[in-house]
């Protein structure tokens, strides 16, 4: 609620508001009108009721097509529709249908609304919808509109959609199935890339003015200019999701393009990694024990197999009582942990790179900030050797890569632009190979190779491996193919023997396995089942044995 306050004037200003014969008076006056306007209570949404006023979105199947599946996105406005034309499948969205009367009166609505949520001083999204019910209530009792309360829902909805959102594509955002939107140029089919059906076609596209104005509009939603000039740009939009948008026809001939990554709000766990089977119980064991030790890991894959989300699903494991901080081009991590530093680049605001923070810069700050775990996205310049330099002085490191293979991984670091000289990659304890491939015709992720880093031959100068987990792609398996010598140094650190480790990895089997058919995958649930664990061992495994700590965990959430 907007609140005046009076203001001292000089009475020349005053006067030549209101004439030779304002005066004070006049103005308390006017003050006053204007609060009990701002103190009226705001005016609410009507209450739908389905049953009552009717459905607000209809859709019959044409013919020739098959429906396989429908869900909603945001009931009761939105839903989607997967259809099936012979082999080929298609998403359909659908949305509030309008008559031609509605259609009018949101374009009177939208016209002389425009500048109401830019003049007005709050940035909470809460406050800018609250008002945009109330304004566009007090339009239609101006109109003389008499509508009905499914129509006005529409007229919001759409409202909501245009001015708040992201115009067509704005439903696309609460589908939790879909991982990428790509619109590839003007009056060509949005493709998105789904979980259950993968790269498919939506019934959504842009003309060429109006695409240029979304991408513009995009970029400045998310404080980012694009031009003529700069017509590239990245960017992480309001829920997290990264942006890369292209303007006009110069770069892309087809004219104006853009592709939105979808950020997690709900991240992958290592209990949906045992799901998808993109690793194997034993490997999750390991990995939870390495990297609550400490030791140094490296993800590396090809594009879209799965790096960033083993980094995000692992860190979970990292000890509660650690500092942990992340660095990162684009917000993808998300941890359950108190005390984590969340850091992101910044592009420069110049053509001379002004004001740029880059993740070298990143990275040098944060090793002056003693942390005990360093989380860094991806490694793909000289931050990777200021990256070595913090494994070879005691902090405990995770990242990704870009590459294909073992060899290659080291081929790139060794080389330009990365240059780690090859003593330091001993530093180096752990490197996961991820992969992406199909197993039939079913899209899948897998941990392809586990490999343990040695010492340098002194001999032939190359660097020694010790690959520890293989997958078998015959019978999409893992097998465990060599004796991990970090788990030997694990034991000396610890002052643990055999039979005592092989008790530690049997609790830790226990936990997992019990997450997995308890279905406690939330990263708040297996967060908080890891924290408690290294604190209260023996009650954590006791409330495994008898099946209450799924209750437990509840509790504490609640």
């Amino acid at each position: 609620m907007v609140v005046l306050k009076e203001m001292p004037v000089k009475h020349n200003f005053i006067s030549g508001l209101l004439g030779e014969r304002g005066d004070i008076n006049s103005i308390s006056k006017i003050l006053k009108r204007a609060r009990s306007y701002f103190n009226k209570s705001l005016r609410t949404l009507p209450a739908y009721d389905k049953e009552k006023q009717g459905s607000l979105v209809e859709f019959v199947v044409p013919g020739g097509l098959i429906e396989i599946e429908r869900y909603w996105l945001h009931e009761p406005y939105t839903f989607a529709l997967i259809l099936e034309d012979r082999s080929t499948k298609y998403y359909k969205l659908i949305e509030p249908g309008l008559t031609k009367y509605e259609k009018k009166l949101l374009e009177r609505i939208y016209e002389d609304f425009q500048d109401i949520l830019v003049l007005n001083f709050t940035t909470s999204r809460f406050e800018k919808d609250t008002l945009l019910v109330d304004k566009t209530l007090y339009l239609l009792e101006r109109y003389r509109a008499k509508i009905s309360v499914s129509a006005i829902q529409k007229i919001i909805y759409y409202l909501r959609r245009n001015l708040l959102g992201y115009d067509k594509i704005n439903p696309l955002l609460y589908d939790p199935y879909i991982e990428d939107i790509s619109c590839d140029g003007v009056e060509i089919p949005i493709y998105i890339y789904h979980t259950k059906y993968f790269n498919i076609e939506s019934n959504i596209s842009f003309k060429e003015d109006e695409l240029d104005s979304f991408v513009i509009r995009m970029c400045q939603l998310n404080n980012k200019h694009i031009s003529v000039s700069q017509p590239i740009v990245d960017a992480t939009i309001q829920d997290g999701s990264r942006l890369q948008a292209i303007l006009g026809r110069e770069i892309t001939p087809r004219g104006s393009s853009f592709t939105i990554r979808k950020f997690r709000k709900d991240p992958i766990t290592p209990i949906d990694l045992l799901g998808f089977n993109t690793c194997s119980l034993e490997m999750l064991i390991y990995l939870w024990l390495v990297i609550e030790n400490g030791y140094n890991i490296l993800f590396a894959g090809g594009t879209a197999s799965g790096k960033t989300s083993m980094l995000n699903a692992t860190s979970l494991f990292m000890p509660c009582t650690a500092k942990i901080v992340s660095i990162e081009d684009t917000r993808e991590l998300l941890l359950y942990h108190n005390n984590w530093v969340s850091e992101i680049t910044r592009e420069s605001f110049a053509s001379d790179a002004a004001g740029e923070v880059s993740m070298y810069d990143l990275l040098r700050a944060v090793l002056r900030q003693r942390p005990d775990f360093i989380i860094v996205g991806e490694v793909r310049g000289n931050e990777a050797l200021t990256l070595f330099q913090a494994m070879s002085t005691g902090h405990a490191t995770s990242s990704t890569m870009h590459a294909g293979d073992v060899q290659t991984v080291i081929n790139r670091l060794t080389h330009e632009p990365i240059n780690v000289p090859q003593m330091m990659l001993q530093s180096l304890d752990v490197l996961c190979i991820q992969e992406q491939m199909y197993i039939g015709e079913k899209r899948v992720r897998r941990s392809r190779s586990f490999v343990e880093v040695l010492n340098i031959d002194p001999e032939t100068g190359d660097l020694g491996i010790n690959e520890l987990f293989s997958w078998e792609p015959s019978e999409d398996c893992f097998i465990k193919v060599g004796d991990s010598h970090i788990m030997q140094d694990i034991m000396y650190i610890r002052g643990l023997d055999a039979s005592q480790l092989r008790d530690e990895m049997e609790n830790r089997r226990k936990i997992l396995t019990y997450m997995y058919e308890n279905k406690m995958r939330s990263y708040i649930q297996v967060s908080l089942v890891v924290q408690a664990y290294q604190s209260y061992p023996k009650m954590i495994m006791e409330s495994v044995k008898n099946g209450t700590l799924k209750g437990m965990i509840q509790n504490m959430i609640t």
